[in-house]
């Protein structure tokens, strides 16, 4: 049964680097979604209320699930902008759908920004500008992941949890 991994949060919290390290620990054929690929790169489309994105990430969920054993999706995802996206995830899913949001402290989203190689490409004042406090899906039941957690425990938490192991 193709199984789902949502990764959710603020600005510079750990997601991207989380997803990388759980599709190769997953291995090959694991589909890895990235919000910001998806509407940056591919689409050069705003964010926000019905982003052009939106239908993509969705074909994508189902491509997936008819495809991939795993499936990461990661990115800010705005509960609000991207409810929609949360449902049809239920809806193909069902039962399958591990959703983690990353509770990280602003400052600390800050000091992990400057590690990242697009650290010059936006700042705090847009990160602050960004920023939602415990922006929980509701749709989705999400675990939440905090400051305290390494990498490392954080894959390998989710790993154990994804494979049954």
């Amino acid at each position: 049964m193709a199984k789902l991994i949502i990764l959710r949060g603020n600005s510079g919290s750990g997601k991207t680097s989380a997803a990388k390290a759980l599709q190769r620990r997953f291995g090959r054929g694991t589909l890895l979604i990235s919000q910001d690929t998806v509407r940056r790169e591919m689409l050069w489309a705003a964010d926000g209320a019905g982003t052009k994105a939106l239908p993509l990430l969705i074909h994508l969920l189902e491509y997936g699930r008819k495809n991939c054993d795993v499936t990461i999706l990661e990115g800010i995802l705005d509960s609000e902008c991207y409810r929609d996206l949360f449902e049809a995830a239920v809806q193909e899913y069902g039962e399958n759908v591990f959703a983690f949001y990353y509770d990280i402290p602003f400052d600390e989203t800050l000091l992990r920004h400057r590690t990242k190689p697009n650290r010059g490409e936006f700042g705090e004042a847009e990160m602050r500008r960004w920023w939602k406090e415990k922006d929980y899906a509701g749709v989705i039941p999400e675990r939440t992941i905090e400051r305290g957690m390494s990498l490392s425990d954080t894959v390998e938490m989710i790993f154990c949890m994804v494979s049954g192991t």
